[in-house]
């Protein structure tokens, strides 16, 4: 069992977001190079599992009754947290605004709440419902959404499914388990690219290669490049870490900081494409991150309350002498 250290878990975390929060420009640079959505990230999963094969299988060594007993969990996580979600937030921005995508894929965090009042039967605390009603409304004004257009309703469907996906990783990678997270995460996004490759096959997701070469910044650089960025940092690096952090951090808590992936994607935005954040998107920003303390504050006081409920519970004298 992991023992939570809440510091380690809010670094990698937060390096979490910001290594997912890197995937747009590169991803959408692909598309729009004739990529498919479903080609993109099935390369993008494929590559990162490869590339952390070594490393799952050193982590490994020795515990495989623990990957047979662990294997349940393991095939749900990829093929709901990395599968699904990737799937359907790519699919979602070939046919929307990427901002509306994103705001419709953190929906999850409210599935997440649900899930854990649901699991636990222990109402969520005041101030994380205040929490909620924060970074929602916060995560709104950072997507300054409010001039879009009426989005695609496939792409909405498909927006749903990023964010069940989304609850799914922060449900899935903070519970407790005996498989280190670099396994964990490996496993996960091999079990997630052997899902998409049969999809593929049967023909049911189209699969197509676009040019050889793609537009990032302004500038042409090949595919391989932006691929290359896809899996090494927005997928390999960004589902260790975020596993990581989620074990250390916990379902609840690691959903609202994973919200910050979105000030993220708006800072390489402008740092890549030259899109400056506006004033609400600031102002939003600091909703945001109230939400997140929050939140933060409300799982503490619960915490506080149960310790010092057991703690009453054993002060009490015993009626046998």
């Amino acid at each position: 069992m992991v023992r939570r250290h809440l510091g380690l878990g809010l670094v990698a975390m937060l390096l979490s977001c910001a290594a997912f929060g890197t995937s747009g420009p590169f991803a959408k640079a692909l598309m729009t190079a004739g990529w498919t959505p479903g080609a993109v990230v099935l390369t993008r999963i494929t590559g990162a599992a490869l590339l952390l094969l070594p490393f799952t299988l050193w982590a490994l060594r020795g515990r495989w009754r623990e990957v047979a007993h662990e294997l349940p969990r393991v095939a749900l996580y990829g093929s709901l947290a990395v599968a699904a979600a990737q799937l359907g937030y790519f699919q979602a921005v070939a046919r929307m605004p990427v901002a509306v995508a994103l705001l419709i894929e953190y929906l999850g965090i409210v599935l997440v709440v649900l899930w854990v009042w649901a699991l636990t039967r222990v109402r969520p605390h005041r101030l994380t419902g205040v929490g909620i009603v924060l970074a929602i409304g916060g995560l709104a004004l950072v997507l300054d959404v409010t001039g879009q257009s009426t989005p695609s309703l496939v792409g909405v469907l498909w927006g749903l499914l990023a964010a069940t996906g989304l609850a799914g990783h922060y449900v899935l990678a903070g519970r407790p388990t005996a498989l280190p997270a670099t396994s964990f995460a490996g496993l996960g996004l091999t079990v997630g690219a052997v899902a998409l490759g049969l999809l593929g096959l049967v023909g049911a997701l189209p699969m197509h290669r676009g040019s050889g070469a793609v537009v990032v910044a302004g500038a042409e650089i090949p595919a391989w490049a932006a691929i290359g960025e896809l899996v090494v940092v927005a997928a390999a690096l960004a589902y260790v870490l975020g596993v990581l952090g989620a074990r250390h951090l916990g379902s609840t808590l690691a959903s609202f900081v994973g919200l910050t992936e979105v000030l993220f994607a708006v800072l390489f935005a402008w740092l890549v494409l030259g899109e400056l954040p506006g004033v609400v998107q600031l102002v939003g920003g600091v909703v945001l991150l109230s939400g997140v303390v929050a939140v933060r504050l409300g799982e503490r006081d619960r915490a506080r309350r149960a310790e010092q409920a057991v703690e009453t519970d054993f002060d009490v004298p015993s009626p046998v002498a």
